[in-house]
């Protein structure tokens, strides 16, 4: 499992919780970030309480709405869509200013601790979409797509910071948004190989990717990715060729149906190798633990890839490489 936490600090219920069931890894949100020495104190008692090991501590630091940790802590940053403007003026400033954000990112969250980031997002909106992605969106054309998401993958693990891509195998066709309800893609499996999927599969060497909450009906009519193994044998596996860790978009979501144990039941029985749980929410984690195995076989090997992937990064010039990407926005 990737479990969160209710507040800035963790309770002693949480505590307790966590050493008993040994997460594999934890997932930040904005509730659990306020000021900068207790972001870094919260992780360290997260690790603490899995026996010290470097367990993947994640969050959702994109830029744009979706960023997690804001200032003072971090700076903001551009959104998806202001980075895939530049690119469309001149796709060497782009693709640099895409590179430079993620390093960027990746001096921010690495002071805290911080080890994955769910980025790039991956998905190639149509018109009249859902805003649930919008402008964390880099373009409306795959190759834009995934050119600016390698560029900004490439920038994290330069920094010592894994992504996530998401959302696979692409929440961009979404006319609702899988916060509140389930979206239903009636594309066809032609239209989702040439738009959706082709950004997944030039980064499918990727270690991790979160899949979406969305029933593509061309492939299985009955239930979304996340709990699909149609969708995550036949498309995620075999027609995207994704090989690393996979992960359930937040299974708190509300296009998930059920309870919480129906919910676990149906995503590791859909072939997700670990289970991700948001709100922090002691009786849900409860209920979840009952239903998720410990991680084995495949799903072991891909997680330990994962951490073995963990590293310092590169050494870079933070204040040259902030000034430089200053500089990149300002000509967009």
């Amino acid at each position: 499992m990737i479990l969160g936490s209710s507040g800035p600090v963790l309770t002693a219920d949480e505590v307790a919780f966590f050493k008993d069931q040994q997460p594999w890894g934890f997932i930040l949100f904005a509730r659990n970030c306020l000021d900068a020495s207790q972001i870094a104190d919260l992780v360290a008692s997260m690790r603490e309480t899995v026996g010290g090991r470097n367990a993947p501590v994640l969050i959702d630091q994109e830029g744009g709405r979706v960023q997690r940790i804001r200032e003072p802590m971090c700076p903001r940053y551009p959104s998806g869509e202001e980075i895939g403007n530049l690119y469309r003026r001149d796709q060497e400033k782009g693709l640099r200013a895409a590179w430079v954000m993620s390093r960027l990112h990746a001096f921010d969250l690495m002071r805290y601790g911080i080890n994955v980031d769910c980025l790039p997002v991956l998905d190639v909106p149509v018109e009249g979409a859902s805003n649930v992605i919008g402008s964390r969106a880099y373009g409306f054309d795959p190759q834009t797509v995934a050119a600016i998401g390698a560029a900004a993958a490439a920038g994290l693990k330069a920094g010592g910071v894994l992504p996530v891509l998401k959302h696979i195998p692409g929440h961009g066709r979404g006319m609702a948004d899988s916060h509140h309800e389930l979206p239903v893609v009636d594309a066809s499996r032609e239209a989702l190989m040439a738009h959706d999927f082709p950004p997944f599969q030039k980064l499918n060497s990727e270690l991790m990717a979160m899949t979406a909450h969305v029933v593509y009906s061309a492939f299985d009519p009955a239930s979304p990715a996340s709990t699909s193994n149609v969708m995550i044998d036949e498309v995620i596996r075999g027609l995207i060729g994704f090989g690393g860790l996979l992960m359930n978009d937040d299974i708190s979501m509300n296009a998930l149906k059920g309870t919480m144990t129906e919910r676990a039941k149906a995503v590791m029985a859909a072939g997700n190798d670990v289970l991700l749980h948001c709100h922090g929410i002691m009786e849900d984690m409860v209920a979840l633990a009952k239903e998720v195995p410990v991680l084995a076989g495949a799903s072991l090997a891909r997680a330990q890839a994962v951490e073995a992937a963990f590293g310092p990064g590169e050494a870079g010039d933070e204040a040259a490489l902030r000034d430089e990407f200053a500089a990149l926005m300002a000509t967009g």
